[in-house]
C-alpha cells in the first residue's frame, strides 16, 4: 500500500512538472533505475532518497506519505467566500477557490489588489503555466519584456518560465482571477 502510494505520487509530481525520469535523476542524483522502481511500486525509498526527490520537485517530504484520503474530491466555494491564504501589508489579498482539493494539479484564486500594488522588483520565473483574468479594475503585465494592459474581462495565459511581473496601475482596487499549474506551495 505505502509503496504504491509513494510511487503514484512521485510519478504524478514528476509528470506535472514535465520531467522525464532521466531529468529527475540528474536533478536529484538518484538513479533513474531507482526512480523507475519507486514509481512502479516495487520498492520503498529511504528517507534520504525521498528527501532528494522531494527537494528536486519542490515538494515537502510529507507530500509523499500523506494518505490520499486527506482533502476532498469536490470543493464548492460560494461567492466571496474563498479561503484566505495570503495577505501582504494590506495591499494584496489572495483567497483560494480550490483550497482543500485532494492532490490538485492546479490552483485557482481571487487576488484583491489595492491601488498601485505590484509584484515587486524584477521578473518572476517559475515552472508551469499561469492564467489571469481581470474581474474588476485593471492590471498591467510585463512578460518577457512585452507590456500588456488588461481591463475588466480581459485575460492572459503564459508559460511561467518567462520572466513576468504585474502592477495595478489604477487608482482603484482591482480583482484578478488566477489559475496556476502546478499549484504554488502557499
Amino acid at each position: 500500500m505505502v509503496k504504491k502510494l509513494i510511487g503514484r505520487k512521485l510519478k504524478s509530481a514528476r509528470l506535472k512538472r514535465d520531467k522525464t525520469i532521466q531529468v529527475l535523476a540528474e536533478m536529484s542524483r538518484v538513479s533513474s533505475n531507482m526512480i523507475s522502481r519507486i514509481e512502479r511500486g516495487l520498492t520503498i525509498p529511504s528517507v534520504e532518497i525521498l528527501m532528494k526527490l522531494a527537494d528536486s520537485l519542490g515538494l515537502s517530504l510529507s507530500h509523499f506519505v500523506e494518505e490520499a484520503e486527506t482533502g476532498n474530491t469536490i470543493v464548492f466555494t460560494p461567492s466571496e467566500q474563498g479561503a484566505p491564504i495570503f495577505f501582504f501589508e494590506h495591499k494584496h489579498q489572495i483567497n483560494s477557490l480550490t483550497q482543500g482539493l485532494r492532490d490538485p494539479g492546479f490552483s485557482v484564486f481571487v487576488d484583491t489588489l489595492e491601488p498601485h500594488c505590484d509584484s515587486g522588483e524584477g521578473g518572476m520565473v517559475h515552472t508551469g503555466e499561469e492564467f489571469a483574468m481581470v474581474l474588476e479594475g485593471c492590471l498591467d503585465f510585463t512578460i518577457e519584456g512585452e507590456d500588456f494592459h488588461l481591463e475588466k474581462g480581459d485575460s492572459i495565459s503564459f508559460k511561467a518560465t518567462l520572466p513576468h511581473s504585474w502592477k495595478n496601475a489604477a487608482d482603484q482596487q482591482s480583482k484578478i482571477l488566477w489559475a496556476v499549474s502546478p499549484p504554488p506551495n502557499v
